[in-house]
């Protein structure tokens, strides 16, 4: 080797051994007394040799530092550690060496970018067990009131003056962004307080703390909870998909999606399928062949599917840039874009533990503006919450088996960077998810989509159940992962209050035998039916190699689509005797009342009623005309009143009685169109925009689509 080859040798070697040299580091522990802290979860007890140190493992301290014993220490769970600074003093905290490449849940250089200086008494030692990987080293820092912690795995947090457990404000005290359906959101937002420890269903505060009057200016008002509901005596019964007979109706045929003697695949995962007024097709992106690219789609119907020939590989429909490998990933259009190149947007997550990668287009398949994100686990997705304008990022993370950490940002491109102490807990299964029978293994949250759909946020949580990885390909066969609906009216917390599975795994040799999956988009509208797509793995019993690409428990992906009533996800059901809903207090501003209802063989009525319970002349009861059939948008109306316009602006409430019928939503309308002026999901036929500005004219427009068909 040459005197310049030589220099340059001695040059990297000298940076990657001072890559893993602390930036700081003290003989002795910092003067001045401990910081006194506010922890989410967990239990203060006193730091000692043999002491048990988190909550959800059993290693115990094997050796103690002399100037550590006896001091205050948080056993929390080995996941995660969520505290905030109450009083300024030192905070001591302890996390593995990362001297060895087995370490992967070190915090020492996010420890040392924090400004923590390492304290070498002693520089290492042995927290617990007997492994090398089990060594750790201190940190010390003099922090400040108000500072926030959120550490994802693998810190002790020791030598604090005093601990005390943050309870959470009662909801009707926040002080936050007021949203668009009354909700007050806490002054905090996104909310640190989920404990991921905590196996019960993660509350829905909202749903305990209703706003005093509720505005319902934006969508069909959902019956899935009881926000809307003051009291009744109906039955609320939850409604599930049927899936279409003549599924998939996409399936690996090109030579992109057969992928060789790879897996086969034509998968959107969460990449999507949206409607686009401006050219009259739905347009889907989807993986061709299992983790090797992206291509494009259109149908004019939803059902039948066109490979245009683009530029990008020419002769072929792939829409994604030729370097670029995709694992997970999502497509959303940005209807509100004022800068044409940023139309769509995707965010994608390549193979392994890599920063994922934002970009943007005008059209879809020609990708600019190209921004490396914060590595995340894969799996993970974005969504975006037009209610709020907010681009949300649904990040895989570890800390209940699979679950998610949220993380939300007015920007897409500039959103993509974060701390890795940002993102919050957020989402996981819990134990009200039912076990499976047959895998029996516990529950876990593979994935979380969502979108707006009319007055809420729509999400759909992937559960699995495994077996696991090792398990499937022994055999050559897809994990079970299914299909659950999730409800949410602040974007944040989801109610699930029916577990049972909505797109399930057939589990035979079917083409969705598993592995099924959302996309982003949910679903989307055609006339008076949600669409639903899905993804679905047959696999192949005959590959059990232990090449991940080759192996059979990821080949014969394909996609299809499950039908469910518009809005019937859940409706309030009545019998043979009368029945009544009478909601809480409304205020809106419209001025045509609208149901969706299935009253074929009964009767539904509704009367207006002022806030002491009173009806309103003349909408009374005896005055509606009772509503007799079978219709997703129909019409109410009250003898003595052309509309609502003597209502606008005040409190009120609605009473609806039912008999022999089912009511699944109600709204104000701007005008006799019926129009919602609530989101639609993936969008469809008739459609403009990402909100509903048509009412019927959808219903004509779908009419014209089946015709084609």
């Amino acid at each position: 080797m040459n005197k310049k080859g030589t220099e340059l040798s001695l040059i990297l070697l000298t940076i990657a051994i001072f890559s893993y040299m602390p930036l700081f580091a003290a003989d002795q522990p910092l003067a001045g007394e401990g910081a006194a802290i506010e922890y989410f979860s967990g239990e203060p007890d006193t730091f000692a040799q043999g002491v048990k140190l988190f909550t959800d493992r059993e290693f115990k301290v094997a050796h103690c530092p002399e100037w550590l014993a006896g001091k205050k220490f948080l056993r929390n769970s080995i996941n995660t550690e969520m505290f905030n600074i109450a009083k300024d003093g030192v905070l001591t905290l302890i996390t593995p060496t990362i001297s060895t490449s087995k370490i992967s849940a070190s915090q020492a250089n996010y420890l040392e970018q924090k400004g923590f200086e390492r304290i070498n008494q002693p520089a290492e030692f042995q927290l617990f067990g007997k492994a090398e990987w089990d060594i750790a080293r201190i940190y010390q820092k003099q922090v400040k009131a108000g500072e926030h912690f959120s550490i994802p795995k693998f810190v002790v947090v020791v030598g604090f003056s005093s601990a005390a457990k943050i309870e959470p404000k009662p909801w009707d005290q926040n002080s936050g962004e007021k949203l668009y359906n009354g909700i007050v959101l806490p002054k905090d937002w996104p909310p640190r307080t989920i404990d991921p420890s905590d196996t019960e269903p993660m509350p829905v505060p909202y749903l305990g703390y209703p706003p005093a009057v509720i505005p319902i200016d934006i969508g069909r008002q959902l019956l899935v909870d009881d926000f809307l509901v003051q009291q009744t005596t109906l039955q609320r019964v939850f409604h599930k998909p049927q899936k279409y007979s003549g599924n998939p109706i996409l399936k690996p045929e090109t030579e992109l999606e057969l992928h060789g003697d790879n897996n086969a695949a034509a998968v959107p995962k969460s990449g999507g399928l949206w409607w686009d007024p401006a050219e009259q097709i739905f347009k889907l992106w989807y993986e061709a062949g299992w983790i090797h690219t992206i291509c494009y789609a259109t149908s004019k119907d939803g059902l039948n599917w066109e490979r245009p020939a683009l530029d990008v590989k020419p002769g072929t429909n792939q829409a994604l840039p030729l370097d670029l490998t995709p694992d997970s990933w999502s497509v959303v259009p940005d209807w509100d874009a004022k800068d044409p190149q940023q139309r769509y947007k995707m965010y994608m997550h390549p193979p392994g533990s890599g920063g994922a990668i934002c970009m943007t287009s005008a059209d879809g398949i020609h990708w600019v503006n190209r921004v490396t994100a914060t590595p995340s686990g894969d799996r993970s997705t974005m969504f975006y919450n037009p209610f709020r304008k907010k681009w949300v990022y649904s990040l895989r993370s570890s800390y209940r088996g699979r679950s998610r950490h949220y993380w939300e940002s007015d920007d897409f491109l500039k959103g993509a960077e974060w701390a890795s102490d940002e993102p919050v807990v957020w989402a996981a299964s819990d134990n009200k998810d039912l076990s499976d029978p047959e895998t029996k293994q516990t529950p876990q949250l593979y994935n979380l989509d969502a979108v707006a759909y009319e007055s809420i946020m729509l999400g759909m949580y992937e559960i699995h159940h495994g077996p696991p990885n090792d398990v499937c390909m022994k055999q050559g066969l897809p994990k079970i992962t299914e299909l659950n609906f999730a409800y949410s009216r602040d974007g944040f917390h989801w109610d699930r209050p029916d577990r049972t599975i909505d797109i399930p795994a057939e589990r035979k040799d079917l083409w969705d035998r598993g592995y099924v999956q959302s996309l982003g988009n949910i679903c989307c509208i055609q006339g008076d039916r949600l669409w639903i797509y899905y993804t679905g793995f047959q696999g192949d019993a005959s590959r059990t190699n232990n090449n991940w690409m080759k192996n059979g428990m990821y080949d014969r992906g394909a996609t299809g689509v499950a039908f469910l009533r518009r809005d019937g996800f859940a409706s309030m059901d009545s019998t043979d005797h009368p029945g009544t809903l009478l909601t809480r207090p409304l205020i809106f501003t419209g001025s045509q009342f609208f149901v969706n209802a299935a009253a074929a063989g009964g009767t539904l009525q509704v009367e207006i009623q002022d806030l002491k319970g009173n009806p309103i002349p003349p909408y009374t009861t005896d005055n509606c005309r009772a509503i007799t059939t079978d219709s997703t948008l129909e019409h109410v109306s009250w003898k003595g009143a052309e509309n609502l316009d003597a209502l606008k602006g005040k409190e009120l409430r609605f009473k609806f009685t039912l008999t022999k019928a089912s009511l699944y939503a109600f709204w104000v309308s701007r005008d006799l169109s019926g129009r919602s002026d609530g989101y639609v999901a993936g969008g469809g036929p008739g459609y403009t925009g990402m909100t509903d500005t048509v009412g019927k004219a959808a219903l004509e427009a779908a009419a014209k689509v089946r015709d084609i068909r």
